[in-house]
């Protein structure tokens, strides 16, 4: 069995992000350690997207930005999921 792969606050970790993150170890570290809240914007920033191709492209983009020590995407104006 691999490691935890912690979720998000009101998004849990769609199965494409989740075996993406496993693939990269270091990765699921730096995942691990953004607070909920970020890792929700993270998680819903990727799934709302329309085309498959985009949402590929959000999954490489995310790996290789939280990789870089990004907490949250830019430019983003946050989950209209959360409850306030």
């Amino acid at each position: 069995m691999g490691k935890k792969i912690a979720s998000g606050v009101a998004h849990t970790v769609p199965a494409d992000l989740r075996q993406a993150l496993v693939s990269r170890p270091i990765t699921v570290d730096r995942w691990n350690a953004l607070t909920p809240l970020g890792r929700n914007e993270w998680i819903c920033w990727t799934i709302s997207v329309k085309k498959k191709e985009t949402r590929t492209h959000h999954i490489e983009r995310l790996l290789a930005e939280v990789d870089a020590g990004k907490r949250r995407p830019c430019c983003w104006p946050g989950c209209p999921h959360r409850t306030k």
